[in-house]
């Protein structure tokens, strides 16, 4: 029995556009509901959004006021 990935929701936060769209083309190809977010704050907003996110995949070197660590928190 196959998993159906369209019921993992994935959040990508990543600020460096080339390989957050490469992330998301990714998760999407295999199947998998994708949100995606350019900073910690964006991520954020998603979670205050209610969105269910089983799995972030987030960089930990942002050049944002949020470390990608920290959102993930």
């Amino acid at each position: 029995m196959a998993l159906d990935h369209s019921e993992i929701a994935v959040l990508v936060v990543e600020d460096d556009a080339y390989l957050r769209l490469d992330l998301v083309d990714t998760f999407q190809t295999a199947g998998y509901d994708v949100l995606e977010a350019t900073d910690a704050e964006g991520a954020l907003r998603h979670l205050q959004d209610g969105k269910r996110i089983d799995v972030v995949v987030t960089d930990i070197e942002m050049r944002t006021a949020v470390p990608g660590i920290l959102a993930a928190g």
